[in-house]
Parts: structure tokens; C-alpha cells; sequence
């Protein structure tokens, strides 16, 4: 199982579970997760949702196993789990009821673009955050379209080149996370939060979130076309490989040698 569904009355907590791996995405995580968000979705007793990780991780990214492995694809199928990847980040922002994130541990790469897509986020004062794709030769390409405008260009430019990893504080700073709390008080304030969403109307709602995304449809689909060819082709890089094989193996990179 790679993921877990918990509802309490009209809120639904979906749980990345993969502790193991710190709740990695790999391509069987990403097709549970899409059919998560259709079922809760479509749910009409469920009025908000939690999305989380199970241990002391919310997400660490993809799964770079799975990166390497793409290595053994045809090149449409390489392009068809990029196009599922990049409907997982799609479902997530155009999630048409309250999603909120409880960011329990750290958020790295696509962990990090999860919460971009959440309505709201709170983080324990210890979680971590990065974009550290360019650091095993990737591009943080899929979830961009949703994390640079939370974010801003200014932040996206630097936290995307150097791939540094940040605090719970700073990723409040940039608008990543609406909150930072002790750890004692994370359940106690997503509980607050989740409340007050529950005592909108539903429908508008949904509306609502339509119209935020009416503001720039436009220029997202374009882009969505533009990131999926660029991840497609990059994951399959030599330097990319290059990257994800020392990471895997504990030695620094062929460009980092060096340093």
C-alpha cells in the first residue's frame, strides 16, 4: 500500500505512506494518489481534506530508483508517466474542496510542489523544505507551474538553482506554508483549520477555486506542455543519470569532483 485514506466525519486525511522511502512518489504512488483525489473528489460527504506523510516525512521528492529505472523505457511510455505525474500535481491544485497540507517532516522536490498546491499549509517548526533537483542533474520542472506563483520568480530563481534546502520559517517567509507551529500543536491547528473550512458552502467553494484559476488557464496550459517535454527529456539525460547514480551511491557527481 502506498497510500491511506482516513476519513472522520466530513474530513478526509490522505496519507502518504512509504515511510521506508520518506514517502517518495514512484509511478505506482502517483496512480494510487490520482485515483485518491478522483474518489475524494467526487465524494460529496467529504468536505476537506488533509494530505500528509506517514513517519517523520511528509514527501522527499520522486523516488530517484524510479528516475534511474526510466532509463529502460520507450520513449512514449517515459512521456506517458510524466503525463500522470504532472495530472497528480493538476488534481491536487484544482482540487475543487479545501485541501490542506500538514507538512509533518521534510518536503523535497515534488514533496515541496504538493504544497504549493494546497490551499493551505502548516508545517512543524523542524520540517525542511528544498528544490534540489539540479543537484542530481533533474529540472524542477512538473510542479514549477504551481509553486512559482505561490512563491514568486524572485524566490523560484533561487531556491530552484541552488537546490539549498530551507526552514519551516523561511518556507512561511516566501508563502509556501500559511503557518509554523511545535510539533505538539501541528494536529491541533490542522484540526482548527480543517473546522473553519468545513463551515463554507461547498459549492462556492469550488467556484471559488475556479475562478482563482480562470486568472491564468490560459498560460498554464501552455506551460503544462512545455514542462512535460522538458522532464521527459531530462530524466533520461546522461547527466541526469549521472546525478541519480551518485546520489544512490553515496559519491559526488562527475561535475562536482572538483569542488
Amino acid at each position: 500500500m502506498t497510500i491511506r485514506i482516513d476519513r472522520a466525519g466530513p474530513i478526509a486525511t490522505l496519507l502518504l505512506d512509504r515511510p521506508q522511502v520518506r514517502n517518495a512518489l514512484d509511478a505506482a504512488m502517483i496512480d494510487t494518489l490520482n485515483a485518491a483525489f478522483a474518489e475524494l473528489a467526487a465524494d460529496s460527504a467529504v468536505r476537506v481534506v488533509v494530505l500528509t506523510g506517514a513517519g517523520t516525512a511528509f514527501c522527499a521528492g520522486g523516488d530517484l530508483n524510479w528516475m534511474r529505472a526510466s532509463l529502460q523505457l520507450h520513449a512514449e511510455a517515459n512521456l506517458a508517466e510524466i503525463e500522470r505525474l504532472s495530472l497528480l500535481f493538476e488534481q491536487a491544485w484544482a482540487f475543487p474542496k479545501p485541501l490542506i497540507g500538514r507538512v509533518n517532516g521534510v518536503a523535497i522536490g515534488a514533496g515541496a510542489g504538493l504544497i504549493a498546491c494546497c490551499d493551505l499549509a502548516v508545517a512543524a517548526n523542524h520540517a525542511r523544505f528544498g528544490f534540489g533537483e539540479v543537484k542530481v542533474g533533474l529540472v524542477p520542472a512538473i510542479f514549477s507551474r504551481y509553486v512559482i506563483p505561490k512563491i514568486g520568480v524572485g524566490h523560484a530563481r533561487a531556491l530552484f538553482v541552488s537546490g539549498e534546502q530551507f526552514s519551516a520559517e523561511r518556507a512561511f517567509e516566501i508563502g509556501l506554508v500559511h503557518a509554523v507551529v511545535d510539533v505538539p500543536d501541528l494536529d491541533a491547528t490542522v484540526a482548527a483549520i480543517a473546522a473553519r473550512c468545513r463551515s463554507s458552502a461547498p459549492e462556492a467553494v469550488a467556484l471559488t477555486k475556479q475562478v482563482i484559476d480562470t486568472v491564468w488557464e490560459a498560460e498554464r496550459d501552455e506551460a503544462r506542455r512545455a514542462t512535460i517535454k522538458t522532464i521527459a527529456a531530462v530524466r533520461r539525460s546522461a547527466e541526469a543519470q549521472e546525478g541519480i547514480s551518485a546520489f544512490l551511491e553515496k559519491r559526488r557527481p562527475r561535475w562536482n569532483l572538483q569542488s
